[in-house]
């Protein structure tokens, strides 16, 4: 016979006995000591009797005084090593980064909403994307950092140009990054080819969902305190080009003396505790428009005028909540003004976006999340002036839908999410949106703010339609992300108003190897 049963009951009398229950009826101690026992029946009354002792050890005795309750012995927590990059040489000093994502896409109706026509958009394809970095940092003032990217597109009916019908397109192996980092972490200077990414970038990011994505040649100084930090950078976006090296207008990239520079301020403090607020400006200065590079987001800066000047600058502000200081609730906010001149055009304009959501103490960790999105549109299209947000160079999946049919631009976006993960690997997500125009006066933008999906319509129903997303990741071990997801689009009214007005879908795979 084991003599597990005896050591067990053993500690739980113990255990008792330290919770303040000296003064319980003899008859109850042994109840709670029989339950335990290997020969006992197990019943509802017993079991609740067992949880009710439970959670009273942190209370007095029933009618006695409270038992002292020792000190609980120190607990030594064993710090744990940080797993070694087995492409780290030399003491870290030399580091190589390799990512290799594959994405298979199926799109229906998502750029004609018209199921009569088979249109070269309406495709299966595959999305092939290769990159190798080399960082060399020889001490902590120091670094060099290189990185070189293919992108492809596979097995489309479009041409596999960057951006022509929507394509993602071929862009063979080329410079993503070269840069040099001089200083500490505490303040330090970056030239060179990188990225750029502030706030939830719904201004500044890579956009890295797109296949070649965002960056710049750049000059950036960082400013990092404990309890705020503070960017300044100058900065050109790189055309991407299919059978050419990638340049930016810094070097005539865009083969126009376009002469775009993209320059700003960007400061944030987590000195309230609770919440990170930040404060920006970005200034875009561009003396021709271009029809064929990359520029910002104004149809009329793409009438390939010369001589139209475009000025202005975007005054804003942000707020984020941590979920974790406010027992599960989060918030944030983000309100952004633009003034100055856009194609000679003078521009007023204003967005804003703000969210709540709780996340749950529950198995599965649940998150539901609720926000609204808005960006002022054009009121004449005739006059001199424009009210088209300005939506810059931002990472628009999956903010305003998976699908990519919206930008913050010329919209009233409202948001439903709820998130949950079953297990450590998995993760679920299901996001609503519905979606109207501010102003029919101005037209519909895509994710890129450039392309106009239907003619501007004035008097068509504002509404243009909702949206569903379910996304599932899984995350098998450290260096591989797998996503499966699928979207659907309910055609409103605007849709129906301004052409053909069926419904859209949207599918994928995704794998994401990382080192």
């Amino acid at each position: 016979m084991s003599l597990f049963p005896y050591y067990e009951k053993l500690s739980v009398q113990k255990h008792l006995n330290l919770m303040s229950f000296a003064n319980i009826p003899a008859a109850r101690s042994h109840e709670l000591l029989d339950l335990l026992s290997p020969t006992s029946r197990w019943h509802p009354k017993r079991a609740l009797l067992l949880f009710t002792a439970l959670l009273a050890s942190g209370f007095s005795a029933w009618g006695g005084p409270p038992t002292p309750t020792p000190a609980p012995a120190k607990t030594v927590v064993m710090e744990k090593k940080p797993e070694p990059n087995p492409l780290c040489f030399d003491g870290g000093k030399i580091c190589l980064d390799i990512n290799e994502r594959l994405r298979f896409e199926a799109r229906n109706n998502t750029f004609d909403f018209d199921s009569a026509h088979n249109a070269l958009t309406d495709d299966i394809f595959v999305l092939n994307r290769f990159r190798i970095g080399l960082a060399i940092k020889p001490n902590d003032w120091l670094k060099f950092y290189v990185q070189g990217q293919d992108a492809q597109e596979w097995f489309s009916d479009r041409p596999d140009i960057p951006k022509a019908l929507g394509a993602e397109g071929d862009d063979n192996f080329d410079l993503r990054q070269a840069y040099i980092q001089l200083g500490p972490k505490s303040f330090n200077l970056t030239l060179g080819r990188q990225l750029l990414a502030y706030g939830d970038e719904r201004l500044v990011g890579p956009g890295d969902w797109n296949n070649f994505s965002n960056f710049w040649d750049a000059a950036r100084v960082q400013f990092v305190q404990p309890k705020f930090s503070i960017d300044v950078f100058a900065a050109s976006i790189v055309n991407i080009y299919r059978d050419s090296i990638d340049l930016s207008d810094l070097f005539n990239g865009s083969e126009m003396h376009r002469d775009q520079v993209f320059s700003g301020i960007y400061a944030t403090t987590p000195a309230l505790g609770f919440q990170t607020t930040d404060f920006y400006v970005f200034l875009l200065d561009q003396e021709v428009p271009n029809p064929t590079a990359p520029a910002i987001t104004s149809p009329a800066t793409f009438k390939g005028l010369t001589g139209k000047r475009t000025d202005f600058a975007t005054f804003g502000t942000r707020v984020k909540g941590d979920p974790k200081k406010l027992h599960g609730w989060e918030y944030e906010g983000e309100f952004a003004f633009q003034t100055g001149q856009v194609a000679d055009l003078d521009l007023t304009a204003f967005a804003a976006h703000v969210g709540a959501g709780y996340n749950f103490p529950a198995p599965w960790k649940p998150r539901l999340w609720v926000e609204y999105n808005f960006a002022t549109g054009d009121d004449n299209p005739t006059d001199t002036d424009i009210e088209t947000f300005q939506n810059l160079f931002p990472s628009n999946h999956p903010k305003y839908g998976f699908m990519d049919l919206f930008s913050w631009q010329n919209i009233h976006d409202l948001e439903l999410s709820l998130k949950a993960k079953p297990c450590k690997q998995v993760g679920l997500e299901t996001d609503f949106h519905s979606f109207w125009l501010a102003n029919t006066n101005d037209a519909w933008y895509r994710s890129n703010g450039v392309t106009k999906v239907r003619p501007i319509t004035p008097g068509a129903d504002s509404h243009v339609g909702n949206e569903i997303d379910l996304l599932v990741t899984y995350q098998p071990v450290k260096f591989l992300n797998i996503w499966a997801g699928y979207s659907h689009f309910f055609a409103g009214g605007y849709v129906k108003d301004t052409g053909p007005g069926d419904d859209a879908d949207f599918g994928y795979f995704q794998a994401t190897i990382s080192f």
